[in-house]
């Protein structure tokens, strides 16, 4: 990340588009134009009316964690869940519970809302 993109904020949507039990799939811009990796991608959710933001990356081994397009949840849709080996993760904070990762945590993405769009800050 270069210096100019430290402390940047990336417009993810419209908070109207935030809906309990509903999630917001965006992929982060990023200065440099590697073509070897794919470009990081993350999600959004409320949590109750908080509104959260994750790197879309399992801990144990990168890989994407929704099952298909917006689902991230377990079949009791308590937990976030890894769609490859089936780690649990608390979406208050996305430590993992259950699973090869348990102790790890996502990682957790800054958002805010600023004249009703949802923004998150881009990890260095």
């Amino acid at each position: 990340m270069t210096d100019t993109q430290k402390d940047q904020w990336q417009a993810i949507g419209s908070r109207q588009t935030l809906q309990s039990g509903e999630f917001v799939e965006f992929t982060l811009a990023t200065a440099e134009k590697d073509t070897d990796t794919l470009p990081q991608s993350g999600f959004a959710f409320l949590d109750g009316t908080t509104p959260r933001a994750y790197l879309n990356q399992c801990p144990h081994m990168g890989i994407e964690l929704n099952w298909a397009p917006g689902r991230f949840m377990d079949a009791d849709n308590l937990f976030l869940q890894c769609s490859t080996h089936g780690a649990l993760f608390k979406p208050r904070d996305g430590e993992c519970i259950a699973g090869p990762c348990q102790g790890d945590a996502l990682t957790e993405l800054d958002i805010r809302e600023s004249n009703g769009t949802l923004e998150i800050r881009l990890p260095d």
